[in-house]
């Protein structure tokens, strides 16, 4: 393997995990800022100027809160389970290319760990994966609650992992591809050639199914805000409890990049207004979920499986069918 490459790869590894593992604490700041602005309050605004060293601090209270293993939990699994969360998030960004490649003194970089031909597939797979996290927390906390949650969060990712892998058939069909890549270049005609125009109904599907598959409200059934206990994380402190954390947030900005990658003409043409443009919708994709966790309330567990199964399903097998009978004739 050319030692460059190798170098160059371990860096990217570490960068991603650097930069989207400190955005998970900034999202919280955000979050809590915008919740606050809606809700027609401060947010934090005691620790530093406008609060902003508020992620610092939560930071050095998860880093030094103690590591408790509650007495009856399986202690193996009850530790490897956060762990399961955290690396599934960041296994899927491996084949997410953040910005367009770029120069530097006279070296191309590619923003990308690997262009893997099946990358979508591999971004589905590694995140579907992530589902054993919560599973395994929740049923090794010796606490009938966490696992009920556990449960419930498992039908959650499984029903809407249907409805992800249905809605992206049609623009997968159209492309030819599975690499997220080779999507971007299908779109970098322009706002005319973005997926989104021909292919509205799998973008409104895909998005819909990306609260749940993150876990956000209005799908946040893994642990309902109104609920005394935290869901499957209720016996987890300190960091351990902090790598769910991170989990959830990184798949929050993971999706925020896969959503206008596949329908919304990705960077573009690879210039620097298109690599702006890219992060812009990776912000308002990221700022939508924030938003809507202000705006509405959660649904009924039995309300998401019925939204899942009878409504969302049977439209993207349409979507499908019809987009292979356009493509045929």
């Amino acid at each position: 393997m050319d030692s460059a490459y190798f170098i160059e790869t371990i860096i990217k590894i570490v960068v991603i995990m650097l930069v989207f593992s400190a955005l998970a604490g900034v999202g919280t700041y955000f979050e809590r800022k915008v919740l606050a602005f809606m809700q027609r309050r401060l947010g934090p605004m005691n620790v530093g100027p406008y609060g902003l060293l508020q992620v610092a601090a939560d930071g050095i209270k998860l880093f030094t809160k103690e590591d408790i293993i509650p007495t009856g939990v399986v202690a193996k699994i009850f530790k490897i389970a956060p762990v399961i969360t955290a690396a599934t998030a960041f296994m899927a960004a491996a084949a997410i290319p953040f910005l367009p490649s770029f120069t530097i003194a006279g070296y191309e970089v590619h923003p990308i760990v690997s262009d893997i031909n099946i990358g979508i597939l591999y971004i589905l797979g590694v995140m579907a994966a992530g589902l054993y996290g919560p599973l395994l927390g929740g049923m090794a906390s010796a606490n009938k609650y966490s696992l009920i949650s556990a449960a419930r969060t498992v039908a959650v990712f499984i029903s809407y992992e249907v409805v992800t892998g249905l809605s992206l058939l049609a623009p997968i069909m159209m492309v030819g591809s599975l690499s997220l890549i080779d999507f971007n270049e299908y779109q970098a005609g322009g706002i005319g050639d973005w997926i989104v125009w021909s292919q509205p109904v799998a973008f409104i599907l895909f998005w819909i199914a990306a609260f749940a598959e993150t876990g956000r409200t209005p799908f946040h059934l893994i642990a309902n805000d109104h609920e005394i206990i935290d869901g499957f994380g209720t016996e987890y402190s300190g960091m351990r409890w902090g790598l769910f954390f991170i989990g959830e947030y990184a798949n929050m900005f993971f999706i925020s990049f896969v959503i206008p990658l596949i329908f919304l003409g990705g960077y573009g043409d690879g210039s620097f207004l298109g690599a702006l443009g890219l992060l812009a919708k990776v912000a308002f994709f990221f700022f939508f979920f924030l938003w809507t966790r202000a705006a509405w309330p959660d649904v009924r567990p039995d309300q998401l499986m019925w939204l899942c199964w009878k409504l969302l399903m049977p439209i993207a097998v349409v979507n499908v069918v019809i987009t292979g009978f356009v493509m045929m004739f």
